[in-house]
């Protein structure tokens, strides 16, 4: 399909905001051109076959309850949702042996889970914005079990960096995305339902419906608006591009790689320099049948350095699928091995409570998204500790014709695939609410 380099509008980033907004605004009649530095579409939402033809998200894959706008998404693209098993509570494990939910430091984690939940939602203290996560945690749990469990819980829940992440940052961004119970929860919370066919089925449907193909392999360097002129995006490869607006759904530490003439705004730059992509190692092992449900069930958090979840995500009638997230800092300790021996390293820990069994997947994906040049990191960015201006949602207000998108951007569940499409949603709308402004002065 001939590409041309003229559009009304330029989306910057072809993950679920901003497909969204490309979808939104050519429904409105608007010409689209959606430039991705990678050399796929999806973003931070990553989907992949197995080897036994089973779908799977090395991205962000749960339809959360309420998550209206996913929802909606995947049943226009046809695909099909079903509900994350679980046997209700997780099994915790540490020093290889099983530790019961009902053990006084178990017990004592959920009790100031409860409290902190109460708290973000009445009264988070201004002094907390210099207080880390790791550091509270260091201070307030009585014992090393307690402190290791809530440590996974929040770096699950976070993906962030415990040593740069404040406690007042994670408290305001609580009632935002439901409460701690609907972030941590399975059934019933953030992690309730799959799509058999992956978050794919909605990034191609998308894709497929502009009338532009989406430019992949498009690395922008600058974005240069001078009033009138409209505005340029110059690409790595020379190619520049022109618009009356542009949307960026990149996240805010990854603007590094982009020059914008003028330069941003103070707010913006800080915005910036105080924010840092998440932390997370994800990886899927795949099997002929889930055995596990022979026994206790998958639903696993391992306490042991590096510690890590594991989540059932077999489909109805699919093969096993084993998902394993090793969240925060710690995953940064399976950098430099393999991919094979992250494999042997990983499942050798679950042996003592899936068997013997559990070493030999048929099928093995995973993916460091920390890693990641394009993406930076997942699966939402967040503040340093002792900033204020990056708080979730960050600032999203438009800057002259540039506008912006982005999970970290959205008033409902940020960091989430459901914040993702709300912003994208918001920024088509004050594009098409300033265009038709323009048109109607111009009748006039």
């Amino acid at each position: 399909m001939a590409q041309g380099t003229r559009a009304e509008v330029i989306v910057i980033g072809a993950g679920l905001s901003g497909l969204t907004a490309a979808s939104e605004l050519q429904r409105q009649g608007i010409d689209v051109i959606v430039l991705e530095a990678s050399p796929t579409i999806g973003g931070r939402a990553k989907s992949t076959t197995t080897k036994l033809g089973s779908h799977i998200d090395l991205g962000g894959q749960w339809i959360g309850h309420g998550h209206r706008r996913l929802t909606a998404l995947i049943e226009k693209a046809g695909g099909t949702i079903y509900k994350t098993f679980t046997r209700g509570l997780p099994l915790i494990v540490r020093d290889r042996r099983t530790v019961s939910i009902f053990s006084p430091s178990a017990l004592v984690s959920l009790l100031y889970l409860a409290i902190f939940e109460v708290m973000s939602k009445v009264y988070v203290p201004r002094r907390w914005v210099a207080l880390t996560v790791d550091k509270a945690i260091e201070t307030m749990a009585p014992t090393q079990l307690a402190r290791q469990l809530l440590q996974l819980l929040v770096a699950i829940t976070s993906t962030a960096d415990l040593a740069n992440f404040s406690m007042y940052s994670y408290a305001k961004t609580i009632p935002l995305c439901g409460g701690l119970i609907d972030m941590m929860g399975t059934a019933g919370g953030a992690q309730d339902s799959l799509i058999v066919e992956s978050t794919g089925i909605a990034t191609s449907m998308l894709a497929g419906e502009l009338s532009r193909e989406v430019l992949t392999d498009t690395f922008v360097t600058s974005v240069s608006q001078h009033g009138s002129e409209g505005i340029k995006v110059g690409t790595a490869s020379g190619r520049q591009f022109h618009a009356s607006k542009v949307i960026v759904t990149v996240p805010p530490p990854m603007w590094k790689n982009i020059k914008f003439e003028p330069a941003l705004p103070a707010e913006r730059l800080a915005l910036q320099r105080n924010t840092r992509m998440g932390i997370v190692y994800k990886a899927f092992a795949i099997y002929e049948k889930p055995f596990w449900r022979d026994g206790l069930g998958a639903e696993i958090l391992v306490l042991d350095d590096p510690a890590f979840g594991v989540f059932d995500s077999t489909s109805p009638g699919g093969p096993g699928h084993l998902c394993i997230l090793v969240p925060g800092s710690p995953a940064h300790q399976l950098d430099n091995l393999s991919a094979g021996e992250r494999r042997d390293f990983l499942l050798s820990r679950l042996v003592p409570h899936l068997g013997r069994r559990v070493l030999e997947p048929v099928d093995w994906h995973d993916k460091a998204w920390h890693l990641d040049e394009h993406c930076g990191g997942g699966y939402v960015a967040f503040p340093v500790t002792g900033s204020t201006e990056s708080i979730l949602p960050m600032p999203h207000g438009p800057i002259g014709n540039l506008h912006w998108a982005g999970t970290e951007t959205s008033t409902d569940h940020p960091g989430y695939i459901e914040g993702a499409i709300q912003s994208g949603e918001r920024a088509a709308q004050e594009i098409v609410r300033d265009l038709r402004q323009v048109r109607n002065g111009e009748e006039q």
